[in-house]
């Protein structure tokens, strides 16, 4: 199956470079109502669907739904299903720019809006890596209280105290995820290069320079998760692929 999604991707990424410029003369609202997002949301998650379709994922996320800790792909395990299956569905709908990921992500790959919500609500029930990929600075150095200060400022109000995120409002957990991946979305909604990005993020970080965002970002992925969401530990595999 995977082979098959690997030889179609040639076509595919044609398609989506010709949609997207077609997207990019009239943005799509941030979050819209309506179209997969709204349907997945209301629909009964199956698990033992969601286990069988999360395996195409974890092609690139792991069977833990860890990631890679040097940012190349993003830790999934602990997400809230809400941010989730809108960024699953803003990927289908080309509102978002992934060609990496688009192929997999594909009805024909995965499933219709049934298998959205199965997969979400499976994978956000996934305990996350206890040692994700940090920043460079420690606590008590300069760097990582400024980071800290600058989080207080301009990041508690969508992304909670310590980046818990707020999934009624699709704000994503950012607690416990990857520097190096955060760092690379960060300057990507900054510069105006993550065209599904909330336009009041946008705004809010457009000032940010490129040691401040490193600072912020650095004291993001030091913030200790709680240890009822982390795996025992990070030899942890996820038993439902035994």
């Amino acid at each position: 199956m995977k082979l098959n999604l690997l030889s179609k991707a040639g076509v595919v990424l044609v398609g989506l470079s010709m949609s997207s410029s077609v997207l990019a003369a009239g943005k799509v609202e941030w979050n819209a109502e309506g179209g997969e997002k709204t349907v997945a949301m209301t629909l009964t998650p199956d698990r033992e669907n969601g286990i069988e379709v999360y395996e195409v994922c974890s092609a690139c996320h792991l069977l833990e739904g860890w990631g890679m800790t040097n940012g190349t792909f993003p830790q999934l395990a602990g997400q809230s299903r809400e941010v989730l299956i809108k960024q699953l569905a803003d990927i289908r709908a080309l509102n978002r720019d992934n060609p990496t990921m688009y192929p997999f992500a594909l009805p024909e790959s995965i499933g219709d809006e049934q298998a959205l919500a199965d997969v979400t609500a499976y994978i956000a029930t996934l305990p996350m890596n206890p040692d994700n990929g940090k920043g460079e600075w420690a606590k008590g150095t300069a760097e990582y209280d400024q980071g800290e200060k600058l989080y207080k400022d301009n990041c508690v109000q969508c992304h909670g105290d310590h980046g818990e995120g707020m999934p009624d409002k699709f704000y994503p957990r950012i607690e416990g995820q990857h520097y190096e991946y955060m760092l690379r979305q960060f300057e990507w909604i900054r510069d105006g290069k993550r065209r599904n990005a909330n336009p009041d993020m946008v705004k809010q970080i457009a000032g940010f320079s490129n040691k401040e965002m490193k600072m912020v970002i650095n004291w993001v992925s030091r913030t200790p998760v709680d240890p009822k969401d982390l795996a025992p530990s990070a030899d942890w595999q996820n038993p439902d692929y035994d």
